[in-house]
C-alpha cells in the first residue's frame, strides 16, 4: 500500500514550502469557514457541526490522503443525503450512517476500489450534482427572502408551494442584505480572485444588519450561541436494527464521499500537473468520516472549490490542509460569539451561488452535443434526484449507464465459432 502524501513530500519539506503552505492554509481556512456554517444550516444541523467536520473531516483528509493539495470538510453535495436522513433518522441516525460509511470506505481502499469509483459515468456525476444544486438553491429561498413559513418541507414538490403562499411575507431587508453579499462575492471574485472575498462578503453583509439594526434572522437569533470547544469523541450507538435501517444511506454518503473528492484531485492534478494516488485518497476519506463521526461531525469530503482556493493561493502540500483546519479551531475556540451575528440571509446568498457553481453553468452548450444515450442518462438522473431521491437516482443512474455501455459493445460477428481447445 502506497504512503499518503504527506510522507512523501514530508521527506525535502523546507521553510520556505511551509512559508507557502501557511497562507494558502489561512486564506482558504476564511473561505471553509462561513461555507461550513452555510452548509450545516442547509443540511439542518446546527451549525457548529460544519466548524467541527471541517476541522476533524479536514484534517484527516489531509493527513492521509492521496493529493498533494486536497482540501476537505462539509459540501454541498452532501446537504440533500444530510437533510433527508436527519429528518427520518435524528442526527444521531446520521452520525451512525457517516460512522458507517466511513468504514465502507476504508474497506473500499483496501480492496482498490477507488479505481473502479473513476468509471462512473460522467453523465451521471453530472446529472446528480445539477440536480443536488437545484434542491439547494431552493431550500435557500426562505432565507434569501426572508419568508415566514415555519418549517419547509424537505421534498421538492412540496416545498415550492410552501413558499409560494408565504411569499407576501417577504422582507425587504432580508433581500437587500442577501442582494449585497451577492454582488460582493461575485466582484471580489473577478476583482481579486485570490482574496479570500467569501469572508469579507459574509461579513459585510452581517456587519449591515448590526449597524442598521435591521430585522434580519442570525445565526445566534435562530441557533443560539455557538460552542467554542469541541466534544470529546465517543462512538455512535450501534444496534443490529439501526445499521440494517440506516445501510442505504450510509452507502449513498460513502458514494458521495469518494466520487467527488476523486474528482476534486482529478482536477487538482489538472492544475499542478500532479498525479494523485486514487486508493489512499478513498482511504483517507474513511479515516476522516469515521473521526468526524466519532466527533460529531457531518459527513466530510475533498471539495473541489477549497481545493482550487488552496492551489490558487499558493499551496504546495498537504500542510495547507492542517494549517486549514488548524485555523479554523482557532476561530472556534476564540471568536465563535462573532459568528453569531452572521446573517442568515447573507449565507443563503453564499449558497445561491455555490449551488450555481455546483451546477457548472459553462458545460451546458455542451451537453447539447453529447450522445442522445448521455443526455438521456444527465437528465434521467437529474429528475430522479430532484424528484424522487438522490439513493433511486445514483442506483438507476449507474444501472442505466453500464446498459448503456454493454448494448455499445461490439457483437461478435455471426459466423463466431468456439474456439478448439
Amino acid at each position: 500500500m502506497r504512503l499518503p502524501k504527506i510522507v512523501t513530500t514530508s521527506q525535502d519539506y523546507s521553510l520556505q514550502l511551509f512559508r507557502a503552505d501557511l497562507i494558502a492554509g489561512v486564506t482558504v481556512a476564511m473561505v471553509a469557514l462561513p461555507l461550513s456554517l452555510a452548509i450545516a444550516i442547509a443540511s439542518g444541523a446546527e451549525p457548529a457541526k460544519g466548524l467541527v467536520t471541517a476541522i476533524v473531516g479536514g484534517f484527516f483528509i489531509s493527513l492521509l490522503g492521496g493529493s498533494r493539495v486536497q482540501i476537505g470538510g462539509p459540501t454541498g453535495a452532501f446537504i440533500v443525503v444530510v437533510y433527508g436522513v436527519i429528518a427520518e433518522h435524528g442526527y444521531d441516525g446520521l452520525v451512525l450512517a457517516t460512522f458507517m460509511a466511513g468504514i465502507l470506505l476504508l474497506v473500499a481502499g483496501y480492496f482498490r476500489i477507488g479505481n473502479l469509483i473513476r468509471y462512473v459515468p460522467e453523465a451521471v456525476v453530472d446529472g446528480f450534482t445539477i440536480g443536488i444544486a437545484i434542491i439547494i438553491a431552493s431550500s435557500q429561498l426562505k432565507d434569501f427572502f426572508g419568508l415566514a413559513t415555519g418549517a419547509v418541507p424537505a421534498d421538492f414538490l412540496e416545498k415550492l408551494p410552501v413558499l409560494w403562499e408565504a411569499r407576501a411575507s417577504a422582507s425587504l431587508s432580508a433581500f437587500l442584505i442577501a442582494l449585497l453579499t451577492l454582488v460582493l462575492i461575485v466582484a471580489l471574485r473577478r476583482l481579486a480572485p485570490r482574496f479570500p472575498g467569501l469572508i469579507v462578503a459574509v461579513a459585510a453583509g452581517s456587519l449591515a444588519v448590526v449597524v442598521m439594526g435591521l430585522p434580519v434572522e442570525t445565526i445566534a437569533s435562530r441557533f443560539g450561541a455557538l460552542p467554542n470547544t469541541l466534544d470529546l469523541p465517543a462512538l455512535p450507538v450501534v444496534t443490529v436494527d439501526r445499521v440494517i435501517e440506516l445501510f442505504p444511506s450510509a452507502v449513498v454518503i460513502a458514494f458521495l464521499a469518494g466520487v467527488e473528492s476523486l474528482l476534486s484531485a482529478m482536477v487538482a492534478d489538472r492544475m499542478i500537473e500532479g498525479q494523485h494516488r486514487p486508493n489512499a485518497e478513498v482511504l483517507a476519506q474513511g479515516g476522516a468520516n469515521v473521526a468526524s463521526a466519532l466527533f460529531g461531525g457531518l459527513p466530510a469530503t475533498g471539495a473541489i472549490a477549497r481545493t482550487a482556493t488552496n492551489i490558487r493561493a499558493g499551496g504546495k502540500t498537504p500542510v495547507a490542509g492542517l494549517v486549514h483546519s488548524v485555523t479554523i479551531l482557532l476561530v472556534m475556540l476564540l471568536a465563535a460569539p462573532l459568528a453569531g451575528y452572521l446573517a442568515l440571509p447573507a449565507m443563503a446568498a453564499l449558497l445561491m451561488l455555490t449551488a450555481w457553481n455546483m451546477s457548472e453553468p459553462h458545460k451546458w452548450k455542451g451537453y447539447l452535443r453529447l450522445p442522445a444515450s448521455d443526455r438521456l442518462l444527465l437528465l434521467t438522473t437529474l429528475v430522479l434526484t430532484v424528484l424522487v431521491d438522490l439513493t433511486v437516482a445514483i442506483g438507476v443512474g449507474v444501472a442505466l449507464g453500464l446498459a448503456l455501455r454493454l448494448r455499445d459493445r461490439k457483437s461478435p460477428p455471426d459466423d463466431w465459432t468456439t474456439p478448439e481447445r
